[in-house]
């Protein structure tokens, strides 16, 4: 048995959980429950980042306090453990007292270093990234992920880290560990990134303009930046500074993000790990967007799609399928609900639903026995799965029940009589089974369903394991 540790990014707690992170945690998800199912010991990690200017001022804007504005979005973030059938056992909150500390102890070090200074600056912000931007990072003097929003000017005394001085290290990195960022074309983009120089950048903003922030060791007047703070929850979930067993036995581990976080993830974050003085992180897997009719999902184009809203309509495991099966990983996709639908009918109602259902129907009326037997997730998923390759998985997955259905309708089994018909429907069981096994990481509650029917001697029909929408 090994050790395995996997983490999503931590949303801000400024809006409503979005289709975006659902399908971010629910890939994590697979992957610990993929691990799990082999044996290891696992430690999940999600939660929510609770500070930082966007935060402040919208607790501000409604007129209540921002910890109380937190608490009530952290509360609807936490809600999508039940509703998304998720396996995270820690979710931490960077307001939480223990990570407080714990950010703070990581600047101790970083500062020992050499690599915090103060200095006076002024620069162009976006609220939106919770980033300082340069002018080659803009188009027509706009964030290009934020351009509906008003750059900010920044100008005053600041506490900076030295990420200028990690170029060389993070080059190396790249260099000794081809893997460390999926897919390889990221990693690609990071190394031309900083290849081409760092700037260090602004680790805390004045207290008496923005409060809202873990206060900076030995200076009052100063509040720690968001991106300082948050990053560190990676460590602090797992108890660090204080219980260096358990950091050694899961750290170094696996983070998932979006391409937006891609620069935070894997260059400021291990860049300050060597500052610190730990090890940097194993992997970093680095997703597309999920787009809305061709375009970006916002408020005002009326294209956002609440995964809430989906699993009440659809069900959990039809929306993990979705996010899994019919997404791309490394690119950007699009999402409707006549896509959605289109896919649910095909492959849930009509296809893994309709198969499951008429063997179960043949087999009862059959009076079919068949001993069950020990199985295990097929290679071929885990290596799947070992590239983070979700989609190419699940196409595996849908293949062999292509195949089943295949079987049933060349050999018109319900046709065959005696022991050509038995021996047919025992070998369509036993493809079932497989087929529950393998879907024990993406679909646990669909894969649950098939083998308490499936995963017994004597099969018995059941209703189906998804209805057809009307």
């Amino acid at each position: 048995m090994g050790k395995y540790y996997i983490t999503t990014t931590l949303p801000y707690v400024n809006a409503e959980p979005h289709i975006g992170f659902a399908m971010e945690i629910v890939r994590a998800d697979v992957m610990a429950r993929l691990h799990r199912a082999l044996g290891d010991e696992v430690f999940f990690n999600t939660g929510t980042d609770e500070h930082g200017q966007k935060i402040y001022q919208k607790a501000i804007d409604l007129g209540i306090d921002p910890q109380k504005y937190c608490d009530e979005y952290a509360a609807k973030f936490s809600i999508l453990k039940d509703s998304l059938n998720l396996s995270f056992n820690s979710f931490v909150r960077t307001t939480d007292e223990h990570h407080i500390k714990a950010a703070q102890e990581f600047w101790k070090l970083c500062d020992a270093s050499g690599d915090i200074y103060k200095k006076s600056y002024k620069t162009k912000y976006c609220v939106g990234c919770e980033l300082e931007k340069t002018d080659s990072e803009l188009v027509d003097g706009k964030c290009s992920i934020h351009p509906q929003m008003e750059l900010e000017i920044h100008e005053e005394e600041n506490y900076f880290f030295r990420f200028s001085k990690y170029q060389g290290k993070l080059l190396e990195l790249y260099k000794n560990n081809p893997d460390f960022i999926q897919p390889d074309f990221r990693q690609n983009e990071m190394k031309i990134f900083v290849e081409g120089g760092l700037q260090d950048f602004s680790i805390s903003r004045l207290k008496e303009k923005m409060s809202w922030g873990v206060p900076v060791p030995d200076d009052e007047t100063q509040v720690m930046y968001v991106w300082f703070d948050a990053l560190t929850n990676y460590v602090s979930c797992l108890g660090w500074p204080e219980n260096e067993t358990k950091f050694k036995e899961f750290w170094p581990g696996v983070q998932v993000c979006g391409k937006d976080n891609l620069r935070q993830q894997t260059a400021m974050w291990q860049a300050m790990l060597m500052s610190a003085g730990l090890p940097t992180s194993k992997q970093v897997m680095v997703e597309g967007f999920i787009t809305s009719g061709g375009a970006k999902m916002s408020k005002s184009a009326g294209n956002v799609i609440d995964p809430l809203e989906y699993v009440e309509k659809y069900g959990t495991d039809a929306v993990r399928y979705f996010l899994t099966a019919e997404l791309s990983v490394f690119e950007d996709s699009d999402m409707t609900r006549e896509r959605f639908e289109e896919a649910y009918q095909a492959n849930l109602a009509n296809g893994i639903g309709n198969l499951c259902a008429r063997v179960a129907a043949m087999s009862e009326k059959e009076g079919l026995k068949v001993t069950p037997s020990e199985l295990s997730i097929r290679k071929e998923i885990v290596e799947k799965l070992d590239g983070y390759k979700f989609d190419e998985a699940m196409a595996l997955i849908w293949e062999e029940i292509r195949k089943a259905d295949a079987l049933i309708n060349q050999r018109e089994v319900w046709k065959l009589e005696g022991e050509e018909k038995i021996a047919s429907l025992s070998e369509l069981v036993k493809m079932i089974r497989q087929i529950g096994i393998d879907l024990v990481p993406f679909m646990p509650a669909t894969a649950e369903k098939i083998m308490a029917q499936y995963g017994v001697e004597e099969i018995k029909k059941t209703e189906n394991l998804f209805q057809r929408l009307a």
